[in-house]
């Protein structure tokens, strides 16, 4: 087969729900000259079933032991042999012309990774347009400090407004430059972009304009130790990049003092809280704590004593 334009790569992982509509995503787009790259990270579930029932010469599929998503990337990006490499995960979608646009733009601006702005849609492919919900109201806000402050890599400090590895459009060469991702289990792609910025800092962009990936929010998901988890690998991730963009002989001060306003903030929460909690009242509450004090001073009476004793 020739070359083709666009590489596409889906790490794909007990998804069998979700990954057809991924694949058909691709397979209907407007631009038709691309590779598919399905890697099967040790699915227990009928995703290889499902990627297997398409028959298109244009998808490659690989199945390999679980490694994690990062590595599974790592192993699509290294089989690829377009001249643009895409992602997408397996529980995403793609708009029908998202490849042609964003080929166009590259082109036409001379950019090397693009990103565009996502339609969150829960696990029946229905839209979450109230703009109320948590999830909007959070990455709107990370879309105003971009528009505000205009440099890309001072906004991702804000946050990660890219969204997900599904985000990601680049040429090959890019790609093999900033190298592999990294073994960060849930913020890899934050690290990435991270790096595209710091390496071709001109020639990477932001399509704000143009909603053109589907991105999955489950409805199932719920607060787990993968919120402290990925909360501890944001902290890193943001202290890296940050001290990375000042000169060497300022870090101490900006590390210093960032440090001491994440104190401060929860310093404050915690006497807000105190300030908040309701104050015991009446005659039984406060004969209760004149007890607890008169015990410890007993206690610290007796034990003087004995010690006087024993000399």
């Amino acid at each position: 087969m020739p070359q083709p334009l666009v590489s596409v790569v889906i790490p794909a992982y007990n998804h069998e729900r979700f990954v057809g509509y991924a694949v058909e995503s691709v397979l209907n787009q407007t631009c038709q000259d691309f590779e598919l790259i399905v890697v099967n990270d040790g699915s227990t579930d009928g995703t290889e079933a499902v990627v297997q029932s398409y028959r298109d010469d244009r998808i490659r599929y690989f199945y390999q032991e679980n490694q994690d998503a990062y590595n599974t990337i790592n192993r699509g990006i290294s089989l690829t042999e377009g001249e643009y490499v895409a992602i997408l995960n397996s529980d995403d979608i793609y708009t029908v012309d998202r490849l042609e646009k964003l080929l166009d733009f590259s082109r036409e601006h001379d950019k090397v990774c693009l990103f565009s702005d996502v339609i969150p849609v829960d696990d029946q492919n229905n839209e979450f347009t109230d703009p109320e919900f948590g999830w909007n109201v959070w990455h709107q806000a990370n879309r105003e400090f971009f528009f505000s402050c205009g440099d890309l890599y001072t906004a991702f400090l804000n946050g990660n407004f890219m969204v997900t590895t599904s985000n990601l459009f680049m040429t090959r060469e890019a790609a093999r430059m900033v190298g592999p991702f990294c073994s960060l289990r849930y913020l890899h792609d934050y690290d990435f972009i991270f790096r595209m910025i710091e390496l071709f800092r001109k020639k990477v962009a932001y399509v704000a304009d143009q909603k053109l990936l589907y991105y999955r929010i489950h409805g199932g998901n719920t607060l787990s130790e993968a919120a402290i988890v990925g909360r501890e690998q944001d902290r890193e991730l943001i202290e890296k990049y940050m001290l990375a963009a000042v000169p060497e002989e300022c870090q101490r001060y900006v590390s210093a003092g960032s440090r001491r306003l994440v104190e401060i903030e929860k310093e404050l929460h915690q006497v807000r809280q105190q300030l908040q909690a309701p104050q015991p009242d009446g005659v039984r509450p406060a004969l209760r704590n004149l007890q607890e004090a008169l015990m410890v001073w007993i206690k610290k009476k007796c034990g003087s004593a004995a010690s006087e004793t024993q000399q």
